[in-house]
């Protein structure tokens, strides 16, 4: 009696392989294919660019390695080990990889002790158990597909949220830095007012000089200490900032002050179709895209029939097997609203995935057309910073030697400070647009390998 039913459930396993090469062959739903997005032939704004900018290329290694700052190099290189926030994408990565595993779990026979139902009578019976659902549609392998891809759009996800917090770093860095510079000309200021302010009061006491010209000075002294004791706090504010987003305590972190040498760098444009390759938050939507697609065909072949095996080896019965075959034949309309559903998501991606493309272009021309008026306007801000320290130089030389009076001094004073601190600013904005150039670019990122990035597009 058992070797019969050990036959039958042979027959049943033989039978099971003969049907599981049909799954190999049948896929329902579309195979995905790229669509098209809006591409031009070049950057519009890119004309703007110098000779020099047009045939640079893009720096090998880590993108803000271009300022040549060994500071920065060090604090950007802590922003994957300890930030928090990126922790938090890396664990939604694992996450997604893990569901993966779990989505193609079903395409392997499921083994498991407990009760069987064995025999004609369905008696009940305790024993080793397998049961396997053939993927006759493919519906496994589109949802192995479909979360693929949302893996590796999890993994552009953590590649864009990497750049855009090593860019909040940078620029970061490149404030703090500006107000070294602006705290070491405050504090030029701040101890020049003093003086001036004292030799005033004894010109007055001489009855050389007016109490308004006293009062002046003064001002002159106190506005320098006050815009210096901000700019302090912003500093520190900036330091605390920074050390957050290196997953560090305020408390125990610090910069010591710089000068602020760091010059603007040249950002090649490069050509706008690799764009859709290189930027990561492209490729992540682009991979939405693919799983939308999948599921397509996930949906559809819940609407077709499925097979399922079933077979176990019992203590009391033996061997036996059984095939459960389903064919739905009215859900409500349920089963079609999926499809449908599938459908409308798959369109929903497509057009975010374009508009994420537009959106990219639109930044890089953005970008270039700062960073070319920004550098137009620098030579001009240089030679007014210039013209106005000769001009309070001048002034302080003549007031002394009598010929001009104390508004005038201050007023040529304050023209200098306002001068260099624009100049400054300038330059700190002519940093962060090219910061800003390098992510819309994509900072030199590359899908890892692309061993599965690229699959089926």
């Amino acid at each position: 009696m058992r070797t019969r039913s050990l036959r039958s459930l042979l027959r049943t396993l033989a039978a099971a392989g003969a049907l599981a090469v049909l799954p190999a062959c049948t896929e329902v739903g579309p195979d995905y294919v790229r669509p098209a997005a809006p591409t031009p032939a070049a950057y519009r704004e890119a004309d703007a660019q110098d000779a020099q900018a047009r045939a640079a290329a893009w720096p090998a290694g880590r993108w803000w390695s271009i300022y040549h700052d060994a500071t920065l190099d060090a604090l950007v290189s802590q922003v994957q080990l300890d930030n928090q926030s990126l922790a938090a994408a890396a664990a939604r990565l694992r996450e997604a990889q893990a569901l993966v595993k779990a989505a193609g779990g079903p395409a392997y026979p499921s083994v498991g002790v407990g009760t069987l139902k064995s025999g004609r009578r369905n008696v009940n019976d305790f024993g080793v158990g397998v049961s396997w659902e053939l993927d006759l549609w493919g519906r496994i392998r589109r949802d192995v597909e479909a979360h693929r891809a949302l893996a590796q759009a999890s993994a552009a996800d953590l590649a864009a949220a990497t750049l855009s917090m090593q860019a909040r770093v940078v620029q970061s860095y490149f404030a703090l830095r500006e107000d070294d510079a602006t705290i070491a000309l405050l504090e030029r200021a701040a101890d020049l007012g003093t003086r001036w302010h004292r030799m005033v009061q004894n010109q007055y006491a001489q009855g050389q000089a007016s109490s308004a010209d006293v009062a002046n000075a003064l001002m002159r002294a106190s506005t320098a200490q006050l815009q210096l004791a901000d700019t302090r706090s912003a500093r520190a504010q900036l330091e605390h900032a920074i050390a957050v987003m290196l997953g560090k305590s305020p408390a125990e972190f610090s910069i010591a002050p710089a000068p602020f040498d760091v010059t603007v760098p040249v950002i090649p444009a490069g050509v706008p179709a690799t764009l859709l390759e290189r930027r990561p938050d492209v490729v992540a939507s682009e991979r939405r895209m693919a799983a939308a697609s999948a599921r397509i065909g996930v949906a559809r072949a819940e609407t077709l029939p499925s097979i399922a095996l079933v077979a176990g080896i019992g203590v009391r019965r033996g061997p036996t097997g059984t095939v459960d075959i389903h064919a739905p034949l009215f859900a409500g309309g349920r089963l079609e609203a999926g499809v449908e559903n599938a459908d409308a998501g798959y369109g929903e991606a497509v057009a975010n995935y374009r508009q994420t493309v537009l959106d990219a272009y639109r930044e890089v021309e953005d970008g270039l057309v700062a960073a070319s008026a920004l550098a137009s306007a620098a030579q001009l801000h240089a030679d007014a910073a210039k013209a106005a320290i000769e001009s309070d130089r001048v002034m302080q030389n003549q007031y002394r030697e009598g010929v001009a009076d104390y508004p005038a001094v201050v007023d040529a004073a304050n023209a200098a400070l306002n001068a260099v601190r624009s100049d400054l600013e300038l330059r700190r904005r002519r940093l962060d647009t090219s910061v800003d150039l390098v992510v819309a670019l994509g900072g030199g990122w590359q899908p890892e390998s692309g061993k599965d990035a690229t699959a089926k597009r």
